[in-house]
């Protein structure tokens, strides 16, 4: 779970393995792969580095947490 904050300030935990996508309109929004939307006071990019950050503490405990997040150019 990653927490993350509403429009109005508060706080809530979204699971991290169910964000099909995170998108800046400009506005941060999070859809689930239910169809559940949230949108979110926290930067697009920001959603994604607590979801690595999240997933690597998962999946490999034991590995340091990456200092940057690598974005192809589309």
């Amino acid at each position: 779970m990653i927490e993350v904050t509403r429009l109005n300030g508060s706080r809530f935990y979204i699971n991290a393995e169910h964000i099909q996508m995170i998108e800046a309109v400009p506005d941060t929004h999070i859809l689930l792969t239910n169809g559940q939307a949230y949108v979110v006071r926290e930067g697009a990019a920001q959603v994604a580095e607590l979801v690595l950050e999240y997933r690597q503490a998962i999946h490999h405990p034991s590995a340091p947490v990456p200092l940057q997040i690598h974005r192809s150019v589309v």
